[in-house]
């Protein structure tokens, strides 16, 4: 199997099965035949043995050559005890305390067998209503939902990561003003993204400057009106300041929903690009369109393509009947509808080796060509499928009945977020644009490497113009257009994120929207210098194109964010070596008492001239503590500070250690002696060191990943190397991390 070094670790790390001691007991390879043997077997009650075993074959064969991949949970968990195999889930939350619990009990559920979970806040009362079953005042969604993120927060999903949300609000709900802006402090609903349901009548009062109705969800009476605009704007302004909300369009998404009989869709799974009926769960899989190339590289080869989807539909209709559903309901309805999501990735490589260039209308044409035809040979497939096992069991609710088209599946398409399965396969996310040409790769312990683009880097070789000197640079630089020795061809075709226009990459997911049943994943990544007017654009724009939800993300928009391109270790890429500047002559600071566990804590915190904070020392009273322990946490400091470490990331590591002495004193407002010293760094340096106040030290602790900032993935939480920003979600390129899947 032709599989790179990294993609190795990745399924090392996260896929492989281990025993009982955590030790790796299959290679890919074993991984790759569990996985076709559990979802083979499906067929059992249709073929003879024998032709189950050429089915499991043909499936081992078509992962093995990284041709076809299934998500994450199946290859994980097919095969194996757990055996859940479903990526995301929506759950119904009603306007009862009863149903509300009932929801957070099914998440906790699902989030501990490794799914991500949807949820439509919009039927519960706003804020403020009154409750008459006890006569009390009703909290409202917001109230809520930090109630599922503390749940969320308490759980591990399938042991090795938080589980993920998806939180959705109806545009005319009356708390929509308080929903909007629920994620402005980025400590609050870490575990949840967030997006706006937004109706047909809200865009046309927002295209017409007027007003438009709030609508109590349990009476249905229009309580108040609001200027579309204005909360539009709002909208705007929330997702500039840091990517949040996003905006789902919700009639759209309910005028393609293939069986309305069922009910309604009201949210789609954490990263947006399957919207889903209350109980059901999304099963996907992405053909990696670098293996569907014909030999020259200029075309697709459509008969490999075309028998890939035969078989990748084949798989995924399995999958549905040996995955083990974390809950009955979930069991039936996904049964009931047998709703698939195929997809692709390597798009943007694809591009690239072809001399396309990504923000060009022959990539656009390209994109709506294959997407017709995967999405017309998807349907073909399930037809085929139909003829042997039978229509999904909610035939008679769905637009198949009155168009007589007798087929296995509701849905056969979507455009799912790759991040690891790229990183298995060598190639680009999703139909996502590279992110990056050249950027570092950890290699063993703490020794890095310079790293490009394979198909940037064979152009560069095959036209004599590549050297380390100049991927360091570019890794530098983030991007090759302002490179001088660089020609205007390469400049042209090899576009990254940031090089492509928002009008562009929204004008791409529609494209791909155009023949996708579910939806499309992508996020729209602004450069740093966006305005709230591109914002706007690219909201408006995903709506007279005819997507059904936009995903963006300005770079840099969240606080202390470490950069993913450009810059991401100049220190190693320059040769400086890391080393804490001298400490100045002169200082100023503050020194505060702190009652402790075992007495007192003096903390001196000071800064330099210039107002950055340079040194921290502290002394302990008489009545003991632990001396040596705080100094050493001083000195270590003090270095870090005066190296450059940013204050944040240190408070992030002083901030919510326990000392047992301390917990036992219900009257102390620190944690320990570290805690301490973290909550007065943190609070000299947002008071821009002007006078103290009265109580430097207060509020309840909170505890959070050492590689987050303020509950915003900056950095990987798992090996410290910075995240990208794609696909509605967040992925580590390095060790495959991602924060949905």
């Amino acid at each position: 199997m032709a599989i790179s070094e990294n993609a190795v670790k990745v399924l090392e790390k996260r896929y492989l099965a281990r025993d009982e001691a955590g030790n790796l007991v299959e290679t890919p390879e074993e991984m790759f035949r569990r996985v076709a043997h559990a979802v083979a077997e499906a067929d059992l009650k249709y073929f003879t043995e024998e032709e189950v075993s050429r089915t499991e074959t043909e499936f081992y064969h078509m992962m093995s050559s990284l041709e076809f991949l299934p998500n994450s949970p199946t290859l994980m968990n097919a095969g194996r005890p757990l055996g859940q195999l479903s990526a995301c889930f929506v759950l119904p939350i009603d306007d009862s305390m009863e149903a509300i619990f009932e929801a957070i009990k099914n998440a906790a559920l699902i989030h501990k067998s490794g799914g991500g979970t949807g949820f439509s806040f919009s039927k519960i009362r706003p804020a403020g209503s009154v409750v008459r079953t006890t006569g009390g005042v009703a909290s409202g969604p917001i109230s809520f939902m930090k109630v599922f993120n503390s749940a969320t927060e308490a759980v591990k999903q399938g042991g090795t990561r938080r589980g993920a949300n998806m939180g959705i609000l109806r545009v005319d709900h009356p708390d929509i003003r308080e929903f909007i802006t629920c994620k402005q402090d980025n400590k609050e609903i870490t575990n949840f993204n967030i997006s706006i349901g937004v109706t047909e009548d809200f865009m046309e009062a927002v295209e017409n400057n007027a007003e438009y109705e709030l609508i109590h969800p349990k009476s249905k009476r229009v309580v108040k009106k609001e200027s579309a605009r204005e909360i539009f704007d709002m909208i705007v302004t929330n997702a500039w300041n840091n990517g949040e909300p996003g905006i789902i369009f919700l009639d759209r998404i309910n005028r393609t929903n293939t069986v309305p009989g069922a009910g309604d869709i009201e949210s789609t799974n954490p990263c947006g690009e399957q919207p889903l009926l209350p109980y059901e769960s999304c099963n996907l899989g992405s053909i990696n369109l670098m293996e569907m190339m014909n030999e020259s590289g200029t075309s697709f080869n459509y008969e490999k393509l075309r028998e890939t989807i035969r078989k990748a539909v084949h798989f995924l209709d399995n999958v549905i009947d040996v995955s083990v559903y974390p809950h009955p309901m979930i069991t039936e309805r996904t049964k009931a509808t047998r709703k698939i999501g195929l997809g692709v990735m390597g798009w943007a490589d694809a591009l690239y080796k072809m001399g396309i260039a990504y923000n060009s209308m022959e990539a656009l044409e390209l994109g709506r060509s294959l997407m017709k035809f995967l999405d017309g040979e998807s349907k073909k497939a399930s037809m085929n499928l139909a003829q042997i096992k039978g229509v999904f069991p909610y035939y008679d609710m769905s637009i198949f009945k009155d168009r007589d088209i007798l087929i296995r599946n509701a849905t056969t398409t979507t455009i799912a977020p790759t991040g690891t399965l790229s990183i298995i396969a060598g190639v680009s996310s999703g139909v996502e644009p590279v992110f990056g040409l050249s950027y570092i790769r950890n290699i063993m312990d703490d020794e890095e490497m310079v790293e490009g683009n394979a198909i940037f880097e064979k152009h560069l070789v095959d036209n004599n113009a590549y050297s380390q000197e100049l991927m360091k640079e570019i890794a530098l630089s983030g991007t090759i257009a302002g490179i001088d020795e660089i020609d205007e061809e390469t400049k042209r075709i090899f576009v990254t994120a940031h090089d492509i226009s928002p009008e562009w990459h929204i004008k791409m997911q529609a494209v791909f929207q155009e023949y996708t049943d579910n939806a499309v994943s992508k996020t729209v990544n602004l450069r740093k210098e966006a305005t709230k007017e591109d914002v706007s654009e690219v909201f408006l724009k995903a709506y007279s194109l005819g997507c059904k939800g936009v995903t963006l993300y300005r770079d840099g928009s969240r606080d202390y964010q470490v950069l993913n391109i450009g810059g991401v270790n100049r220190a190693l890429l320059t040769g400086e070596k890391l080393k804490p500047r001298e400490r100045p002559e002169v200082t100023t600071g503050f020194t505060q008492k702190v009652k402790i566990g075992c007495g007192n804590l003096y903390i001196t915190v000071n800064y330099d001239e210039n107002g950055k904070i340079c040194e921290v020392f502290t002394n302990t009273g008489r009545n003991g503590g632990c001396p040596s322990q705080s100094e050493a946490t001083s000195r270590l400091v003090s270095i870090a500070l005066r190296s450059g470490v940013d204050t944040k990331a240190i408070v992030e590591q002083l901030k919510g250690i326990r000392c047992p002495s301390t917990i036992r004193q219900k009257d102390l407002k620190v944690l320990s002696c570290p805690d301490a010293i973290g909550r007065l760094i943190e609070k000299v340096d947002q008071m821009n060191h002007r006078e103290l106040p009265e109580e430097v030290i207060e509020g309840n602790p909170e505890i959070e990943s050492t590689m987050t900032v303020g509950g915003n993935m900056v950095l990987c939480p798992e090996c410290g190397h910075s995240v990208e920003h794609e696909g509605g979600c967040v992925i580590c390129r390095n060790c495959g991390y991602s924060k949905c899947g």
